[in-house]
């Protein structure tokens, strides 16, 4: 992989996010009844990250919940001739509430339709919205976000990689191109 460039920095990613919150307010005039939900691995930070941005601009903190898709995947079988399928057991109430997924980069849609199968399986919200911190485009899906962060036409060949604090120790999202075999 090479790196092509640095399509956001830590300073970008703090004012997409803080524009993301502010556009669920809005949207949901308030935030009364909205539960984010944080698509493992890099949404669960960032979750979190605008549950703390909206609480700063409403007084109140938005209940943060994680789903594990890997039980979900239609491609599971691509990934290994032996898929390990391990059941989190993750239960949170999403009857009668707005859900909001979150994700750092949607690319194809297959990961959003996987995290819808494992909300909806919990029970039948009043919507599910998403919000991604960076659209690359190429969707397989009927799939649009809600909130995104920054648009980033890419090419197939292209990869774009979401660094988080908390798991990578720096923000930032970068842009990769492959290397021709």
């Amino acid at each position: 992989m090479i790196l092509k460039s640095n399509l956001m920095d830590e300073m970008a990613m703090k004012r997409a996010l803080k524009r993301i919150a502010h556009e669920i307010i809005e949207k949901n005039k308030g935030i009364e009844n909205i539960s984010l939900v944080g698509i493992k691995r890099r949404g669960v930070p960032l979750a979190h990250r605008i549950a703390r941005l909206i609480e700063d601009i409403e007084g109140v903190r938005l209940p943060v919940e994680e789903v594990d898709i890997t039980l979900y995947r239609d491609d599971l079988t691509e990934m290994s001739e032996y898929p390990k399928v391990v059941d989190h057991g993750t239960r949170f109430s999403v009857a009668g509430r707005k859900i909001i997924l979150v994700d750092d980069v949607l690319y194809t849609g297959r990961t959003v339709r996987a995290a819808i199968d494992a909300v909806v399986k919990l029970g039948r919200p009043q919507s599910i919205q998403l919000a991604v911190l960076v659209d690359r485009g190429h969707r397989e899906l009927p799939i649009r976000a809600d909130y995104v962060g920054k648009n980033v036409p890419t090419a197939k060949n292209e990869l774009v990689a979401v660094e988080i604090r908390e798991l990578d120790e720096q923000d930032a999202v970068l842009l990769y191109q492959q290397e021709e075999a």
